[in-house]
């Protein structure tokens, strides 16, 4: 079986590189008979299954790049620089960290691809745990489920956008009005997506082209203010004693770690929809550096704008419009009004681009056969377009949706970054980590395996590409350290969301965690035990060719 599943991933020696995409678009058949249960997913679905319905693929390798590069370019290097700089204390050591995000999310690229290269199907992370955690069947998948549902909303573009298009119009920032702007951007992109995909897509590649030129523009404003011909008086004044102030609180440096990361993530983007990919491997060996290595470059030549013109003290105060501050330094209040409706709309393409993977995600997690409400049929579907899961996207939508109008606005900003950075680190962690086997069932099962596990016992499974492992072992150790250093006091005593415990967010985060295996207890072990039945898998091909994993209950004797 074992070798089944692994040589389903390898290329054929008879194929050749450039006859590859042609035998990829398993999409775009029709199926004429359900294979059996022999692939990595725990509900048994085959590549040609699991790829079956939707669009096809329809995705290159600049649709993916721009898929990589409108997720990562978003709210974050626009609304986060005065956060990190005041939790850090110190223009020098924000950049570092931006520098240290560089390089942790390259590390974790080069994980990623190695992973994507040998299971090129939608579903990212869940795809790997599922390949990692065999046993218990369903555990890993319904964990990772229920992060990615509960946790995997687009409140914080939706916030900045409604902000950001305030200050455009000159209004004040109304709380109501906030939430009622950010509810229509949310509502508006899932009916884009779930409709119109094509139209989606098309959207979604110009608003990142757009996001590109405006950084490019504020980079090269950046040079023009150090080169001191502008009437910005010291252009300089921040980068003499860079390091005056940084912070000695481990906590400070993880928190505002978790929020550089928060900005460069996306660099997976497109792991989660290679099933939508034309030829998955080649291109995501290509679009995934070349994304990320775009995105790292602006970043950090941005800082350095955002720094040349204003003061340090402007800067902590800034909040979520530091951008626009930046261009009321440099050119006015006019050309600040200017600005925030291109960061409003870069908050808006970024909400389209993350609503377009999720809502993959989603998908592929109701295909298992998770247990949802109303059934997993609809939810697994491409209803009512056949071509783009509208279902998935109303999933994305509902917590996006109580998000936006529960908690206040002012704190749910830089909470919404910790928590939803904290419980992505668990799952990495799990990824690449190595534990010794342990007695189940009375079998010796690895129920703890990794990168580093599959490496040394399945040294000779095809991987077209493969991580350098001191990149692995380096970010692993990044990933211990983020999830232990946010328990560690900060060096203000109430961190950067008050007045919500400095340590609240790494709860809610391992809450989510937990409550997603007490659902898997609760359906695959204790209400069977208590009502005496199992259940029984079977597999349904659905009017728009999706192929989804059902469950039927069988009385036990």
């Amino acid at each position: 079986m074992s070798s089944m599943i692994w040589s389903r991933f390898r290329k054929p020696d008879n194929v050749k590189d450039g006859d590859e995409a042609s035998s990829e678009h398993g999409g775009e058949k029709s199926i004429t008979k359900v294979l059996p249960a022999e692939d990595v997913g725990p509900g048994g679905l085959s590549f040609e299954e699991d790829t079956a319905g939707g669009l096809g693929r329809h995705l290159g390798v600049v649709s993916c790049t721009l898929l990589i590069v409108g997720r990562i370019i978003g709210t974050g290097i626009f609304s986060t620089p005065s956060s990190i700089l005041n939790g850090v204390g110190s223009v020098g050591a924000s950049l570092m960290l931006w520098v240290l995000g560089f390089v942790l999310s390259f590390c974790g690229l080069f994980i990623w691809l190695e992973f994507g290269t040998m299971y090129p199907r939608s579903g990212g992370e869940k795809v790997y745990l599922e390949a990692i955690y065999q046993k218990p069947r369903f555990l890993a998948t319904v964990v990772f489920a229920t992060n990615a549902i509960l946790l995997g909303f687009t409140a914080s573009g939706c916030v900045v956008f409604a902000s950001n298009i305030l200050v455009s119009a000159g209004k004040i920032a109304d709380v109501w009005t906030e939430r009622g702007i950010a509810l229509g951007v949310i509502f508006f992109v899932t009916i884009l997506h779930g409709l119109t995909p094509r139209i989606g897509v098309l959207v979604m590649n110009v608003l990142t082209i757009f996001k590109i030129t405006i950084l490019l523009f504020v980079v090269i404003t950046g040079w023009v203010v150090l080169s001191g011909k502008t009437r910005i008086a010291d252009p300089r004044v921040n980068f003499r004693d860079a390091f005056a102030g940084s912070s000695h609180s481990s906590n400070d440096y993880a928190t505002a770690t978790f929020k550089v990361l928060n900005a460069y993530a996306g660099w997976s983007n497109v792991n989660y929809v290679l099933n939508n990919v034309r030829n998955p491997v080649r291109t995501l060996k290509i679009a995934g550096p070349l994304g990320l290595g775009i995105c790292a470059a602006l970043y950090l030549l941005a800082n350095i704008a955002y720094f040349s013109a204003a003061s340090k003290a402007e800067i902590e105060a800034s909040g979520v419009t530091v951008a626009a501050l930046f261009f009321r330094n440099v050119f006015g209040s006019t050309a600040e009004r200017a600005l925030s409706v291109f960061v409003a709309l870069s908050a808006l393409g970024n909400v389209i681009t993350v609503t377009f993977a999720a809502s993959r995600v989603n998908q592929e997690l109701a295909k298992e056969g998770i247990p949802l409400p109303f059934g997993n049929k609809f939810w697994a579907s491409n209803w009512p377009t056949a071509k783009s899961p509208l279902p998935g996207l109303i999933i994305h939508l509902i917590p996006s949706v109580i998000v936006i109008i529960g908690p206040p606005m002012n704190v749910v900003y830089p909470f919404i970054l910790d928590v939803e950075g904290y419980p992505q680190q668990i799952i990495n962690l799990f990824i690449i980590v190595v534990r010794p086997p342990v007695l189940m069932h009375g079998t010796h099962q690895p129920l703890v395996q990794g990168l580093f596990w599959l490496r040394w016992k399945k040294p000779d499974v095809n991987r077209p590409f493969k991580v350098w492992l001191p990149l692995a072992a380096f970010y692993l150790a990044a990933a211990v350290f983020l999830l232990v250093a946010p328990f560690l006091p900060p060096a203000n005593g109430v961190g950067d969301t008050p007045p919500l415990p400095y340590y609240l967010y790494c709860l809610v985060g391992i809450g989510v965690m937990v409550v997603g295996v007490l659902y898997w207890a609760g359906w695959r072990v204790l209400l069977p035990k208590v009502f005496g039945y199992e259940l029984v898998p079977r597999k349904e091909i659905l009017e728009d060719g999706t192929v989804v994993t059902l469950f039927s209950r069988r009385k036990v004797q």
